[in-house]
């Protein structure tokens, strides 16, 4: 048995008393004025006639809950991606740890993770209603984007290089690439009609969310202040409405950066991009609280905290921010 899986088997039980699914969002788009053909849906079967004119529900979204036994976060907690991912970021980890959705789990809150709008589970349309063509990513391009190393991964040690001292566990990268999923960049609306959708249902809560879910969870609060009662923005590299900055003034943000920004070609960017922003939900009223993980001594981050080998430690944080502006019992 692996050291990771040892580690797994001695954690104690989840003492979770319910967990199910639900979809939100969705709508109906008709097809016209296309030939009905002839499939066989499998080898040596009947083929059946498929008329494809007619409704299509698309843009729905999928989303899975737990409940544990010992509930201690006065809200539930809703965990969005990032962009090409699903909710399986917060699962566990590439290399086989515990990932922040059990995490909350254990530490008592109502947890929710979903795959956004086009994603995983949630499915995709056709393109006779996705026009645009989906953006994907060669094994080699998130090495260097994400911040796990400088440059591209190789499949060959000797030819690929990782940052100094990082966290990020490089034996498991490839499992890591077997999450990412297809995305599309002209889906936003859907998407933040569907976690709208989800926040009128379940809340008010807690939404964490991580790099391109920046954007869907800082304008989802913006219209839904009343339900989003805090936010935790992990590497956001989408953003709110400046000109809704005040729309937040009673939603406490706490901002989490990793390591290894500034050797990044984008990063300081976005990062300034965010920064200016949280300057605008201070002078509006806001209380926003920032964690440079290097400026308080933790080194080694890469873009996905949430599967770096001091992935605990980064949710500890997070927790004793909530807990420090009262959200746990």
């Amino acid at each position: 048995m692996s050291s990771c899986l040892m580690a797994q088997s001695k954690l104690p039980p989840l003492n979770v008393v319910d967990m199910g699914s639900f979809h939100v969002g969705g709508r109906l788009v008709e097809i016209s004025g296309r030939p009905i053909k002839e499939v066989v849906f499998s080898p040596g079967s009947a083929p059946a006639k498929i008329d494809p004119n007619g409704n299509y529900l698309v843009e729905q979204m999928y989303v899975q809950y737990f409940i544990p036994k010992d509930v201690k976060g006065k809200l539930p907690i809703l965990l969005w991606h990032g962009g090409g991912l699903t909710g399986v970021t917060y699962e566990t980890t590439p290399d086989g740890r515990e990932g922040w959705q059990n995490y909350f789990i254990r530490k008592g809150w109502k947890t929710y993770v979903s795959d956004a709008v086009e994603r995983g589970r949630s499915g995709w349309a056709s393109p006779d209603i996705w026009p645009t063509e989906p953006q994907f990513l060669t094994v080699e391009n998130p090495w260097g984007r994400f911040r796990m190393g400088p440059g591209n991964w190789s499949d060959d040690s000797t030819k690929r290089t990782q940052f100094q001292g990082s966290l990020f566990p490089a034996e498991g990268y490839l499992n890591f690439m077997k999450q990412v999923v297809p995305r599309w960049t002209t889906t936003d609306a859907a998407t933040i009609a569907a976690y709208t959708e989800l926040v009128d249902r379940v809340c008010p809560c807690v939404v964490l969310v991580h790099s391109q879910g920046g954007q869907f969870g800082q304008k989802v609060a913006q219209a839904r202040p009343d339900k989003v009662k805090a936010l935790i923005l992990v590497e956001p590299a989408g953003f709110g409405d400046p000109a809704k900055a005040a729309a937040l003034k009673d939603t406490p943000i706490l901002t989490i950066y990793g390591d290894y920004i500034d050797q990044d070609s984008r990063w300081p960017t976005i990062r300034k991009t965010q920064l200016a922003l949280n300057q605008k939900y201070i002078d509006a009223g806001g209380s926003v609280d920032v964690i440079n993980l290097p400026d308080i001594g933790i080194k080694g981050n890469s873009h996905m905290l949430m599967m770096d080998r001091n992935n605990i430690q980064i949710a500890d944080l997070i927790e004793a921010w909530l807990k420090k502006k009262g959200f746990t019992r």
